[in-house]
């Protein structure tokens, strides 16, 4: 690693960074930190935010474009960090083998435990989020088997599960809407008892973020760790990597949707009567009803699960990333400016969870007049959160190495030292 990539803090010593990337290579735990990364996950975090508490996206205009980039890719660019910070724990550049392996794997098991009972938490709350934190927690259960795999092996399954996944769930949703197997599951389910959901079914098939879908995307974050990020023109390649991604999935949604015999029409019955010009990559056609169609596969709509959308996705994912990284690298005094985003992002999970209990909390005052609101007026709230976790972050940076609840996370593992 170089020192330009790597940086725990705005000044470190230069004896640290070396010790840093001494003991990464060695397998054991790194002090050192992309800043691309945290600035990409900062943007992540606004765009959830935009997603949750912005104005609706028919404002139109520069806003509702701008609104609009953000529904479903911000979650997803969230998603392919969450693989990449995965790669960062197990060991990074390479794989920690051994006793720092294993200590590796129990201490991602203990953050999905505090990761799904956070999530469940959140979702008792009754806001109007879908709240990702669970499924991220079996997300990361799933994946962490292929920690060890090169990046080349990782892209593979990543491409491999966009193209098969969608195909099952969708066979697996019909069979749900045709039978009733789903809820004798549900019935049987005490993770379904103890949390008042749909359990394990709504994980794995019917939630917001079914996890069979939503595994290429830390796949791919994981191949992204997996490179070598130092490699002169390794950025330059990963963002045209991801526009021929975004290309292929949009345009391809695009073209699909043209050229497949009465795909449009299909597209515009399944969500009652709503137009479907916009379905290669826009969710303003809506959602399908009780069936959903075959011609649905061909759209490219955020949170559709299709192909398309997973590709087109992964592909904004990965350009994002690689801008971050080169502006890290590259632009020093744009990288200073964005130091209280970054900030955002070292913190992501704490501020994450302190939006939806300000959503909580304060949804009698103004949620419904304004959130709710198809208007702009709901864009002073989404300004006043982004400048509102910004501020907090940056502050709090000046103190703490890690956010309230990543500390806390960061405690709850310690118990993972003493495997042997």
């Amino acid at each position: 690693m170089t020192q330009n990539a790597l940086s725990a803090a705005p000044a470190v010593a230069p004896h640290r960074l070396e010790a840093d990337r001494t003991r990464a290579v060695a397998g054991t735990p790194s002090m050192g930190r992309l800043i691309g990364i945290d600035l990409a996950r900062g943007l992540a975090v606004f765009g959830m935010y935009a997603a949750h508490v912005g104005p609706d996206v028919t404002v139109g205009g520069p806003v509702g474009f701008l609104l609009e980039l953000a529904r479903g890719r911000s979650s997803a660019l969230f998603a392919v960090l969450a693989g990449f910070s995965l790669i960062i724990i197990t060991g990074r550049p390479l794989p920690r083998t051994g006793r720092p392996g294993r200590q590796a794997m129990v201490r991602i098991m203990i953050r999905t435990v505090v990761i799904g009972v956070l999530g469940y938490g959140l979702t008792a709350l009754g806001t109007s989020v879908d709240v990702i934190l669970s499924f991220y927690a079996l997300l990361f259960l799933v994946v962490l088997p292929l920690y060890r795999l090169r990046a080349g092996a990782l892209a593979a399954v990543a491409a491999t599960g966009a193209v098969i996944m969608p195909l099952v769930l969708h066979a697996i949703q019909a069979s749900i809407e045709d039978g009733n197997w789903a809820q004798s599951v549900i019935d049987r389910d005490p993770l379904a008892r103890i949390t008042g959901t749909d359990g394990i079914v709504e994980l794995l098939f019917t939630g917001s973020y079914p996890v069979l879908t939503w595994i290429p995307f830390l796949v791919a974050g994981m191949a992204l760790a997996r490179l070598d990020l130092t490699r002169p023109g390794i950025r330059s390649r990963m963002a045209l990597t991801g526009g021929v991604l975004a290309l292929l999935g949009y345009g391809g949604s695009w073209l699909a949707l043209h050229l497949v015999p009465h795909a449009l029409t299909a597209v515009a019955a399944a969500t009652d009567g709503g137009s479907a010009s916009s379905a290669w990559w826009s969710d303003t056609v809506g959602e399908p009803g009780s069936h959903t169609p075959l011609a649905w596969l061909l759209v490219a709509v955020p949170h559709s699960q299709t192909t398309f959308s997973i590709v087109g996705n992964t592909g904004v994912a990965v350009m994002v990333v690689a801008a971050c990284l080169t502006v890290a690298d590259r632009l020093p005094r744009l990288t200073r400016l964005a130091t209280p985003v970054a900030s955002v992002g070292r913190m992501a999970l704490t501020v994450y969870v302190l939006h939806i209990v300000a959503l909580w909390f304060f949804s009698d005052v103004w949620y419904v007049a304004l959130i709710q609101d198809e208007t702009m007026s709901a864009l002073p709230v989404l300004l006043g959160f982004i400048a509102s976790a910004a501020l907090l972050a940056s502050v709090w940076a000046c103190f703490f190495r890690r956010g309230a609840l990543e500390h806390l996370l960061h405690l709850a593992t310690r118990p993972a030292g003493y495997v042997k």
